[in-house]
This record gives C-alpha cells, structure tokens and sequence, in this order.
C-alpha cells in the first residue's frame, strides 16, 4: 500500500494548484437560476409571442364568422331572387292578367313574410299583395333602384326604404319582366327589414360581441342587438373605413371599440360585427398574469426543492467518500441503499470491483487449466491419430498424407469450435465442412437434411472426425469413388437420442480390405465409446450404410465431458455388432 501511494503522489496535483471546493448547494443554486432565469425571459416573450396569436386566433374567428353570415345573407337573397324569378315566369302576369296573379302570388308567398307587386314602365305601382287586388295606383317611393333595374335588366336589391304600403322599413328586390305583348314592367319583392335579425343569428358570435347589417348608404337594416334600431345611422365613428381585410379600431361614445366589415357582393350591404376592447383583452390579460403568478410559485417551489434534494446529496456523497477510502484499503464494500438512483449505482459499482477483482483472479487460473487440459486432449488426440494412421499405412509418403489429411480436419472442427464458442457447433455446418474437400455439397450427389442440432466439443471433434474418415472411405470404395455415387446423410431427434444415417449409393460395390483402419477406431471407439453410441454398418448390394443413435446428453452444449480418448487404447472384449448383408 506504501510503494502504491508513493507511485500515485506525483500525478497528484500540488494543494496550492487545486481549484477551491463548493458545497453541492451552491452548484444547484447555481444551475437553478441558469434555468429559470432564460426561462423566464423566455417565458415573458413567449407570453407577448400567445398574446398576439390569440388576438389573430379571435380576430380570425370574428372574420369568418362574419362571412359566414353574410353568406347566409346571400344565401337567403338567392332564394327569393328564385322566387322572384318562378313569380315572373307565371303566364297570368306574361298577359297581363294581373288579378289572377295577386291571387297566386298572394296565396304563393302566404306566411313567407315576403309580398311581391308589380311596377309600370313609369314606375307606378300597379298592383301589390299587400292589399287586395285592384291597389290604387301610386309612384314607387324607390325610383332608384327601379331605374336601374330596368337599365341595367338584371335584378337589382335595393337599400333600406320605407314603404308606404308596409309602413314600416323594407327592402326591395325588382326583376325587369318584358311580356310577349305590352309594355317592360318591374316585378317586385318586398320584405320586411327586421325579418333579416334571425338570418344574423345563424351563425352566433363570441359573447360581448354585437353585429348589424347596413345597406349601402351605412343604414342599419337589421340587427339582434335591440340597442341598434332598424332604419337608423350607423353609430360606430369611422365605420365607413372598416374592410374585410382585418378588425380595426373605432370609438362608439368614447370607449376604444374593435370591428371589422364584410360586404356582399351580391347585394352591396355589409355586415360589421364589433365589441368593446376590453372583451378582446381581457382574458389575455387574465390568462398572462394567470401565467406569470404561476411562474413564480414555481421557482419558489423549484428552489425550496433544490434546497432539499441539495441536502440529500451531499449527505449520500459523504458515505460515498467512506467507501471509496474502504475500496482504496483494500476492504470490502457493503453496498448501500442511497435514496439517489446514480449514486446507489456507484456504490453497487464500488462494492462489486472488489469481487470482480478476486473472481478475475479466480477465472485466469481456471482458464489456464482450462488451456493446459485441453492442449492435452488435443494432443493426445493427435497423437493416437498418428498412430492409428501409421499402422495402416505400408510407406511414409502415404502415412504423411493420410496424416496430414486427418489433421486438416481435425482442424476445420476446431475452426468451427473457435467459431461457435460456447453456443455449440451446428451439426450441418460441421458435416458440409468435413464433406466439401471430398464432393462439393451442391444437392446433386450429397444431400444433408435434419433438424438444427448443436454440439458440444467433445461431440463436435468426435463427429468430424467421424464424417472425415467416412469421406475418405467414400472416395476409396464408396459414392465418390465413381461419378454416379450419391451421399444421403440425414438425421432425426428425439427426446432421448439423435439418429443419425450415413448412407452411400453406388453402381457397383467396389471390396474393401479386410484389416480394422483409422476409420473403423473412430467409429467404433469414439463415436461408440466416448459419446455412448451404438453403431450399425449395414452392406447392400448397391452401397454402405452407417447408422448411429448417440444419447443426447452427450451432444448437448452445456455439458462438455473432460474425459480422455480411446483411440489408442486396445479395445476391450465387446459383442460383436452383426454386419447385415443385403
């Protein structure tokens, strides 16, 4: 511990160079007016930012629902401008048949609140459904828009008037009408101007909002607020400037009033809607100062829980000091339960390196053992290799190739092994790898099929082993011996054992010699012995067939079997296994 404290001290930076220490406090306090500071400002801008998107918001409500009124205005001068126009097409009045159309038109517009009259060439009213049929024949007391209506021919809607008839204000709409015989007259229809109030209520405006239809000359012809009378002057100051463009601002008897215009083109009225300032601002005002009360409980309560949670961890940082000097001793750890999540990881942390440290040196010497042992299989693998090989071998130069051959593939199941690791080395895989040197695995002449099946390392040697002396046997006397061969190799799983058949196909079968090879020991020994298989060759008339059922525990990944081969160990007495013949 001295020689480590000795070696760490000159990398120590010297006490007079070391920056002065803060309580955690006065960092939290200080990132808590970074935070709230910006974002109060921020918060203001953003207040003025809302403030004048909800005076557009209302703004453009007001516009639209202003359109949409006079709209339905328009909506409803385009059914009487109908009506007018069926009225006109009636053949009573195209002949001039007056008391027939009174009659018809009268009965017609019965309850409507519309009454239609019929107007000469010299603007003389000739007959109205006002009054019974014959009316006494007086002058229009709206020659204007009469004049125009027969100079321009088209339908014309008048402004506000007082009709004598009605005594009360109307408007009118006159449609020129040219009969086949006679003089051009103007057909009419009258209506009551306060009639229009309950078309202004169709579409309702904000509360504290007030709306009124003027006609051309800015008199008032309807409105659903009794204050503002029909047939009256408009009473907003600089209402003539006001446009559909956007709200404006008036005074109505002193007091700062918003409105905006919309005007018809269908009937040259318009239609202003306005309200006093203080119903526009009023709730943003309320809403803003709303906000900024609620900004400043906010940061009252931000600080107060800073202050707390402030005192929480410099207290956790405290023992967390302790341990740390516990872990620089060489001690154990105790992890502790810190309230902070962050701080009871370091600890979780501070009190497992200590165990990882020991387990680490436990783990190395494992390893190595590990290493050594499995250098030793590997070795004494080859080593009965060798000799298997050299005893069926009649001159070096085979005896180096048969060697060399068993070695190469000894090797592609280590490759595989190395590969895979501890999650096992597929038995397909392992079974292309041992095959492809010998015949290419390409579907025509060797078929491999079965399920995934994983091995272990023992398994996995054995088995390749196994599948590279049968390729070599294949290739001396079996299917690749000749062109036409055929290799089926397949294998099925149970709960118990794999089955797994070696099947070789061939015209002719071509004499094997007599005498136990390599083969024959890895088979028998190995595959029989180490993984507790029973191992069947079967001769056919046109092939070799090998069967094995291998237990599958000993297949399985997660047991790997530390015992030593037995290939170079003298076979003990056994049953011998029949040869079937067929």
């Amino acid at each position: 511990m001295t020689q480590s404290s000795s070696q760490s001290s000159p990398s120590a930076a010297p006490a007079d160079e070391r920056h002065p220490s803060r309580p955690i406090a006065v960092y939290l306090f200080v990132l808590a007016l970074v935070a709230l500071v910006p974002t109060f400002i921020f918060s203001a801008v953003l207040l003025q930012r809302n403030n004048e998107a909800q005076q557009r918001v209302v703004e453009t409500l007001i516009t639209s629902t202003a359109r949409s009124i006079v709209q339905a205005v328009d909506r409803e001068m385009i059914a009487n401008i109908t009506t007018l126009r069926v009225l006109a097409s009636t053949p009573a009045l195209l002949e001039g048949d007056l008391a027939s159309f009174h009659a018809r038109a009268r009965e017609g517009l019965a309850g409507t609140g519309s009454f239609a009259y019929v107007l000469d060439k010299d603007l003389f009213s000739v007959m109205t459904t006002r009054t019974d049929y014959p009316s006494p024949r007086s002058a229009s007391v709206d020659r204007e828009s009469g004049l125009r209506a027969l100079q321009s021919k088209t339908v014309v809607v008048s402004d506000l008037v007082f009709g004598r008839f009605a005594q009360r204000f109307v408007f009118n709409i006159l449609l020129p009408v040219t009969p086949p015989q006679g003089d051009p007259m103007i057909l009419g229809l009258s209506r009551d101007a306060e009639t229009m109030a309950t078309t202004l209520l169709a579409d309702k405006l904000p509360q504290g909002w007030h709306v009124a239809l003027l006609d051309g000359k800015a008199q008032v012809i309807a409105s659903p607020d009794p204050t503002v009378a029909t047939g009256s002057a408009f009473g907003l100051a600089g209402s003539d400037q006001l446009t559909s463009t956007g709200w404006s601002e008036v005074e109505v008897a002193g007091v700062p009033t918003i409105a905006i215009a919309e005007r018809s083109v269908l009937t040259g009225w318009s239609l202003v809607a306005w309200a006093p300032r203080d119903v526009v601002t009023r709730p943003l005002s309320d809403a803003m100062w709303s906000l900024i009360i609620g900004g400043l409980l906010l940061a009252t309560i931000t600080i107060l829980a800073i202050y707390g949670v402030s005192l929480r961890i410099s207290r956790s940082v405290h023992r967390l000091e302790d341990d740390a000097a516990l872990l620089g001793a060489g001690q154990a750890v105790p992890a502790r339960n810190y309230p902070i999540s962050e701080i009871a990881n370091v600890s979780v942390a501070l009190s497992e390196a200590s165990h990882r440290r020991r387990a680490a040196e436990v783990e190395v010497r494992f390893l190595m053992r590990e290493l050594a042992h499995r250098s030793k299989n590997q070795m004494t693998v080859i080593a009965a290799m060798a000799k298997q090989t050299a005893r069926g071998a009649d001159t070096v130069p085979e005896f180096v190739q048969s060697f060399e051959r068993r070695i190469f593939g000894l090797a592609r199941s280590t490759d595989l092994l190395l590969a895979n690791g501890a999650a096992g080395v597929d038995l397909e895989e392992l079974l292309a790898r041992q095959i492809e040197p010998f015949c290419p695995v390409d579907g025509r002449r060797v078929t491999l099929s079965g399920p995934p099946i994983r091995l272990n390392m023992q398994s996995a040697q054995i088995l390749g082993m196994a599948a590279h002396e049968l390729a070599t046997n294949a290739v001396k006397y079996g299917a690749f011996a000749t062109e036409t061969g055929t290799l089926r190799v397949a294998w099925t799983r149970t709960a118990q054992s794999v089955q797994f058949l070696w099947r070789e196909t061939l015209p002719a079968l071509t004499p094997r010699p007599d005498r136990k090879g390599f083969g024959t020991t890895v088979l028998e020994n190995m595959v029989g012995r180490a993984l507790g298989a029973e191992v069947r060759r079967t001769i056919h008339p046109d092939g070799i067939e090998w069967s094995f059922s291998v237990p599958v525990d000993a297949l399985d990944p997660a047991r790997d079997p530390q015992g030593e081969t037995d290939l170079d160990r003298p076979a003990p007495p056994a049953p011998a296994r029949p040869v079937e013949e067929k």
